[in-house]
């Protein structure tokens, strides 16, 4: 006992005699320069309600997607480059999917914006789930374009082989099984859809419970890299005519998944473009004013966004790309107009004139046309010349 309480005293004597970090600096350490969260509480103490609408005020959320999905990302990638101390916060909110993303939009008080796929909106309009709910948003930019992948075992190699067949869709409050919906009535394929988790989907795939299963997600998709299994292969997912209007043509490469698809080889899908929407505000609301001030940290920013380490769809973000059917959130519209100006005037500048510019444009929209009707007979003929103006935007872009 005696040595234990001998042992105890040297080792007190010990600690006592080694300083702390901040006593070797002959100085206290401020809390307030560790972090914006304790500013708030250790400067302002347990918290006043100056404090808290000051916080509340410069803070935007976003509400994403699942935790294993692009959206989430997005997010992520959102608040660490836009946060700036007490000018503004954005803080993403982890989400359940497109279908869930328009009804917390809509209707949770907390909610600001939030990240939708494009063809979800119309879906829930033609089957009169809503009346004018496009007219209760609008979107502040497209975001990328998320790639339709369907896995099936290598007996089936198209999808029209799908007919009669049970294939996973996802869970009903996402955007995958609307897509699936949607493509599935195009191109008059009947299948039975079950509504799975993707991991769960894969589990009863492998196990020969289903037949397929589809997920739609910005390639490449964390889910999609996980898979090493060679019983199973993506099948290709045919550009109809039918599917041209809300669709654009997209492939993927034995470079996204090496694992799903031979060196060399591609898969041909279909993309739907995600969109980083909001509700309509009007500009006399504080909701508006949240949104203008996220608006310009964001624009700002897009080419921060597009570099390492953040994720590389953004690289497919261009802030002045139309998305039909939709209207521009003001702030963003103003924003957009306010560098046209500019950008108008610098062209003048260095002597470039409209005529020229509108001759390059003309001059890239033949080569598109040339390009893809050597790959596609027909395809110059097309009717619908929306669908084709914004296959040219996305062609354009990857020049």
């Amino acid at each position: 006992m005696r040595m234990r309480i001998a042992l105890l005293v040297a080792l007190t004597a010990m600690l006592s005699a080694v300083p702390t970090v901040a006593g070797a600096a002959g100085m206290e350490m401020d809390p307030a320069s560790v972090s914006e969260g304790l500013k708030a509480i250790f400067k302002y103490g347990t918290g006043t309600r100056e404090t808290a609408e000051r916080l509340n005020a410069n803070t935007t959320t976003i509400m994403t997607g699942t935790i294993a999905g692009t959206y989430v990302q997005f997010g992520a990638d959102l608040a660490s480059a836009l946060d700036d101390g007490d000018n503004l916060r954005v803080l993403p909110i982890v989400g359940r999917g497109s279908v869930q993303g328009v009804a917390d939009i809509l209707f949770l008080k907390g909610v600001d914006l939030g990240i939708v796929r494009s063809d979800t909106l119309e879906y829930l309009e033609k089957k009169g789930y809503a009346n004018n709910i496009k007219k209760q948003f609008a979107y502040i930019t497209k975001l990328y374009n998320e790639e339709m992948h369907v896995l099936a075992p290598k007996s089936i190699n198209s999808l029209a082989e799908l007919e009669g067949k049970t294939v996973a869709v996802d869970l009903p409050n996402g955007g995958t099984f609307v897509t699936s919906a949607i493509v599935f009535e195009r191109l008059g394929i009947h299948a039975n859809f079950a509504y799975i988790e993707q991991r769960l989907a894969f589990e009863k795939l492998k196990q020969g419970e289903i037949d397929a299963m589809v997920w739609v997600q910005g390639k490449p998709s964390k889910f999609s890299t996980t898979i090493k299994d060679e019983n199973f292969h993506l099948i290709p997912v045919d550009y109809a005519q039918s599917l041209q209007p809300d669709y654009l043509p997209a492939q993927l490469t034995s470079e996204d998944y090496p694992n799903l698809i031979a060196p060399g080889e591609r898969i041909d899908t279909i993309a739907a473009p995600a969109v980083l929407a909001a509700y309509n505000w009007a500009p006399n609301t504080d909701r508006y004013h949240r949104l203008a001030r996220f608006v310009d940290a964001l624009f700002g920013k897009i080419g921060t966004l597009q570099q390492p380490p953040f994720h590389p769809k953004w690289k497919e973000v261009a802030l002045n790309a139309p998305l039909p059917g939709w209207s521009r959130f003001r702030a963003a519209q103003e924003w957009l107009d306010r560098k046209s100006v500019v950008g108008m005037a610098s062209s003048k500048s260095v002597g470039m004139a409209s005529s020229d510019v509108r001759r390059e444009v003309r001059r890239m929209f033949e080569q598109f046309l040339n390009e893809n009707q050597a790959r596609s007979p027909g395809f110059a003929k097309s009717e619908d010349r929306d669908a084709l103006f914004r296959q040219f935007l996305e062609w354009q872009k990857r020049q």
